[in-house]
């Protein structure tokens, strides 16, 4: 059996190129391992920083919205203290015409 794998040949001598690949197929798979084990604790450490590089900045158009919804807001909210302060304002102005009317 002259040129078996890994057995003995006719000469007495021990084929090793099986062994030897063997060895480095290892020492690949060992190195990968490795290095697939040490990115994955760098992405645990840095997960915001790789989240940061892959999120889509947003665009300007949607942007605008949002500050439109805000000013919506605020105008809404403007409105309404305005319609609190002329109720108030219309209510003392009661109270005031109430107080007259006993007086006189």
């Amino acid at each position: 059996m002259a040129g078996g794998y890994g057995v003995m040949a006719d000469d007495d001598t021990i084929d090793y190129s099986v062994h030897e690949a063997w060895n480095e197929a290892t020492n690949v798979y060992l190195i990968v391992i490795l290095v697939s084990f040490g990115l994955f604790m760098y992405a645990r450490k840095n997960k915001r920083k790789i989240m940061r590089i892959f999120t889509v900045p947003p665009a300007v158009g949607a942007s605008s919205e949002p500050i439109f919804y805000d000013d919506m807001k605020t105008v809404r909210l403007r409105q309404q203290l305005e319609m609190y302060y002329i109720s108030r304002k219309h209510e003392q102005q009661d109270q005031t015409d109430s107080v007259q009317l006993t007086v006189e």
